[in-house]
């Protein structure tokens, strides 16, 4: 029997090095969502944990949320490049022009270090339903960032192992609801730690050099595959254009164009022909743009490959300062993280599927349908989520029904956990009949979520496809367009309301978009 090789060993030994990585991201987000106190991170699992080198590179990370896990990626190198860090540092930032998203997703990065040497970082990031908005959910529709809530720069919140009570305070202070809050972000800490607790065995486990070594193989390797998919792709200058509903301050059918060039060692993305930065809520600072385009290219990768920084290495985005899509400060960006990201994927996969026909679904919902609602009396209390959707169908087969998709990857609350922590009846959750875009494999059925409130709140709703629909591909039928109501009369997509005891708020979530054989008449309905 012959030996192995010494190319087949490294192989192996780099493929079991890419697992432990991934396997102690799993654990981090294992301990993050045992630990936390909110039914938002505990139920819905709106976290996630990566692990980056010790130049801010992403090594690996756990199955949660693209649109997280992809501005991490994005945004890594410049946080960490900016600090003197020590043994049993945390820093924390949920400032989206430095290195955040939006303000409710807090990010916490810890350092790991071996005798006295920084080795790498482990990272969380989880969305936090209260971040000191005024409007309950700290989702509201706003005009500039601050007033989304507490904004943190990039800053200490433990220092070489001691608290930083002034800022700690801080956050305590904003918060409705300060002991849930501190769960929460004791609970990040926990996770964090865990992270560099488990890296640290790691390193010690192999030694530095052999870790160091498997890093670099690991990116090079990664990047190897990357580079082959996309230089096979065929040569192709291809554009799509896909609108926004609106921004909630009035303005309406908002363009996202992109033009992508393939069949090159890079993948090419130009957001040019996009429309400036608005006045509402929908702005995306670069990192969740970068999130987007990052979560579909991956999704052409074989889902053996690690996802690290070496296959995000051969992807260029050009996106205009100032644009929709690269907005600057103080932009209002609430929205733009959880509605423009998902279009941002749907323009991406609309261009590419003119490229690979066969390969790229039609629309999804198009839409994370954010629900915030809370009040501040008889009792405070702040509740945010997203609801899921119909999925765009493809050549393999019909899409899914009522599905979380593409840049957000949580559950749903269960309808126990939500009437037993807050005054809401879930009067009903389930399918959208017949929501779905008709064709030879039909889009996914939206689904419809009625809340009966049982005191006063207040209620923000942001969401998408309510003016357009999901496309569907080569003359297939287009999904239903979603629906807001409060007892039966029509919502904006984009609204904040006040509700007595008694009302009912109605969502009816989009379908997706069905798909038909290429060269069947019609194309996608997209403006284009």
């Amino acid at each position: 029997m012959p030996m192995p090789s010494a190319e087949t060993n490294v192989a192996v030994e780099l493929s079991l090095f890419a697992s432990r990585i991934t396997a102690i991201c799993e654990e981090m987000g294992a301990c993050l969502g045992a630990a936390a106190l909110s039914p938002n991170i505990r139920d819905r699992l709106d976290y996630s944990c990566a692990l980056f080198d010790r130049d801010g590179a992403l090594l690996g990370q756990a199955t949660h949320i693209p649109v997280h896990l992809g501005s991490m990626a994005f945004a890594m190198t410049d946080l960490t490049a900016g600090f003197d860090w020590r043994p049993g540092d945390v820093l924390i930032v949920n400032d989206p022009f430095l290195g955040g998203t939006h303000l409710p997703d807090v990010t916490m990065i810890a350092p790991v270090f071996l005798d006295r040497e920084l080795c790498g970082f482990a990272a969380n990031r989880a969305h936090h339903a209260d971040i000191g908005a005024e409007s309950p959910g700290s989702m509201p529709i706003s005009r500039s960032l601050e007033e989304e809530g507490l904004v943190i720069a990039p800053s200490w919140l433990y220092r070489a192992g001691q608290r930083q009570n002034p800022l700690w305070k801080r956050l305590m202070a904003v918060l409705k609801n300060a002991q849930q809050g501190a769960g929460d972000l004791n609970a990040q800490l926990a996770a964090a730690r865990r992270g560099v607790q488990q890296l640290e065995s790691l390193i010690r486990t192999t030694g530095m050099d052999t870790f160091e070594r498997r890093c670099s193989q690991l990116q090079n390797y990664a990047e190897q595959i990357a580079v082959k998919l996309l230089t096979g792709l065929p040569a192709a200058r291809v554009s799509f254009e896909d609108l926004m509903d609106d921004d909630g301050q009035g303005g309406v059918d908002i363009p996202i164009r992109v033009t992508v060039t393939t069949g090159r060692r890079n993948i090419v993305v130009d957001f040019g022909g996009t429309a400036g930065q608005v006045a509402g809520n929908i702005n995306c600072p670069l990192p969740v743009t970068a999130a987007a385009v990052f979560y579909v290219i991956r999704c052409l990768l074989p889902p053996e490959l690690p996802t690290c920084a070496g296959a995000l290495r051969p992807i260029r985005i050009q996106a205009p300062p100032g644009s929709l899509v690269n907005a600057r400060y103080p932009a209002a960006v609430a929205a733009g993280n959880v509605e423009t990201s998902m279009r941002i994927v749907d323009v991406l996969c609309g261009a590419l599927a003119r490229v690979l026909p066969g390969r790229i679904p039609a629309a999804g919902q198009g839409t994370m349908n954010n629900i915030a609602m809370g009040a501040a009396a008889p009792r405070p209390w702040d509740y945010y989520e997203t609801l899921g959707g119909g999925g765009g169908a493809s050549a393999a087969a019909a899409g899914l029904n009522a599905r979380q998709q593409h840049m957000t990857n949580t559950l749903n609350t269960p309808v126990e956990v939500l009437e037993k922590h807050y005054p809401l009846r879930v009067e009903r959750y389930g399918l959208r009949p017949h929501s779905g875009g008709a064709g030879q494999h039909t889009g996914g059925c939206g689904l419809v979520r009625e809340y009966r409130f049982l005191e006063p709140a207040r209620v923000t709703v942001l969401s998408e496809r309510r003016r357009h629909s999901p496309w569907g591909l080569n003359g297939a039928g287009a999904g239903s367009r979603g629906i807001n109501s409060l007892d039966g009369r029509p919502l904006p997509a984009k609204c904040e309301l006040k509700v007595d005891r008694g009302q009912r708020l109605r969502v009816e979530t989009p379908g997706g978009g069905g798909w038909n054989p290429s060269g069947q008449s019609g194309s996608q309905t997209a403006v284009d």
